[in-house]
């Protein structure tokens, strides 16, 4: 065809293009934390993320000491069961929280104004205390109250005191985000960055810097009025800050209906509303978060263990469902998080790098792959080498890609 008639044909799909590329941008090019953890406002302090710690390597001693206890506990396959044992020891004392948010939201309830304005107070000078000490997890910040109008000004205010005092720190941090909590609207959205856009600038935060989660257990969220889901129209809304959609398992099921006892990450109810987040934002570099499950591995030993199973399968089930993070809720959840997440990228390691080895070097691994496929092959790899499963060293034998060549592969933008 002629020059000047595909020139046409590009003037004509411009304005399309160019939609395309603002609302998909694709991957961020940033690290996906496995969890988020939630402590309620008045319980954060200085010691918090140790103390949990403690209290979950307590855990590991006592309900899964030795890898052939744990893996028995667990039904670990016998040649992961060590190095798995071995890589979520290691893990909990090294970086035993990869997400925090202090939670003035559920996890607090409704307070008198003065203590909440004290606790809000108390938790950012807590959290600016580790992060000068450079002690704070990579991901951290708050949950607020939502902008329904009953808690609307106290969420603002909320937010507000927290921002103003960790600015005054100078411990705003670019792991640090927001969750909003109980969106019912589009109209939220866009007030919210209003309301990010003053703080910032009451408080000489760079502009655009703070970011936010939706957080997803209305059925508002889900399907609007009108017939759609609003979700896309919230990330557009969201004015570039808007960084990932968290499920909340409990009162998006109540909301339902569903009775207390069949409430859980793995309701058919649960599984369409997740099935939604995931196509809202896929191509938006917007994270999806799944929700947790109230089943805490207290008590006695058959307890514990019953709790870790359960926990166990469902992280194993979210991740096969292609969801990444999912929350905390107890210091002896995080055994079984770091179990289930870390056996997932070992046992999937072997026949991802052959593939990407032989789609590198244009081999023969059994498999057809595309470009679409080398890049999820390179995704999962990236994911397990971030939180800790896997080691660059063995990733240079198996694959010999370097962590650059597999960012390439993934169509992950590279950052310094």
């Amino acid at each position: 065809m002629e020059d000047a008639f595909l020139t046409q044909l590009d003037q004509q799909l411009a304005p399309a293009d160019a939609v395309l590329a603002s609302l998909y941008p694709g991957d961020r090019g940033v690290r996906q934390p496995i969890h988020t953890v939630y402590v309620p406002g008045d319980r954060f302090d200085a010691d918090t993320t140790a103390d949990w710690a403690a209290e979950a390597q307590a855990a590991l001693d006592k309900h899964g000491e030795s890898a052939t206890e744990l893996a028995a506990t667990l039904d670990l396959p016998a040649d992961h069961a060590a190095e798995v044992h071995d890589r979520v020891r290691a893990k909990l004392e090294r970086e035993p929280i990869e997400d925090l948010r202090i939670d003035f939201e559920d996890g607090y309830g409704t307070r008198p104004d003065e203590q909440e304005d004290a606790d809000a107070l108390n938790a950012a000078r807590a959290l600016a205390k580790l992060v000068h000490a450079r002690t704070a997890p990579p991901y951290h910040g708050l949950r607020i109250k939502s902008l329904e109008a009953p808690s609307r000004r106290r969420g603002i205010r909320t937010l507000d005191l927290f921002v103003g005092e960790l600015a005054r720190a100078e411990a705003v941090t670019d792991g640090f985000v927001i969750t909003l909590a109980k969106v019912t609207s589009v109209e939220q959205i866009e007030a919210m960055v209003v309301v990010l856009d003053a703080i910032e600038w009451e408080h000489k935060v760079a502009q655009g810097s703070l970011k936010f989660e939706i957080q997803v257990e209305t059925p508002q969220a889900i399907l609007g009025a009108d017939g759609t889901t609003p979700l896309p129209k919230m990330i557009s809304a969201g004015a570039g800050r808007v960084t990932g959609l968290h499920y909340g398992t409990y009162d998006y099921s109540a909301s339902l209906g569903i009775a207390a006892a069949y409430q859980s990450m793995e309701h058919p109810v649960a599984d369409h509303a997740k099935n939604v987040m995931q196509l809202a934002a896929a191509g938006t570099g917007v994270f999806v978060c799944d929700g947790s499950t109230n089943v805490l591995p207290i008590g006695d030993q058959e307890q514990v263990h019953a709790a870790w199973q359960l926990h166990k399968r469902l992280v194993l089930r979210s991740l096969v469902r292609g969801i990444y993070q999912g929350w905390d809720m107890h210091p002896a959840q995080l055994p079984s998080r770091y179990v289930a997440t870390y056996l997932f990228y070992r046992e999937g390691l072997a026949t991802a790098a052959a593939r990407l080895r032989a789609y590198v070097e244009g081999g023969d691994s059994g498999y057809l792959d595309e470009p679409a496929t080398a890049a999820a092959l390179a995704g999962f790899v990236l994911r397990g080498l971030e939180c800790g499963a896997l080691d660059t060293t063995e990733l240079d034998q198996l694959i010999g890609v370097d962590t650059a060549g597999l960012a390439k592969l993934a169509r992950r933008p590279l950052r310094a």
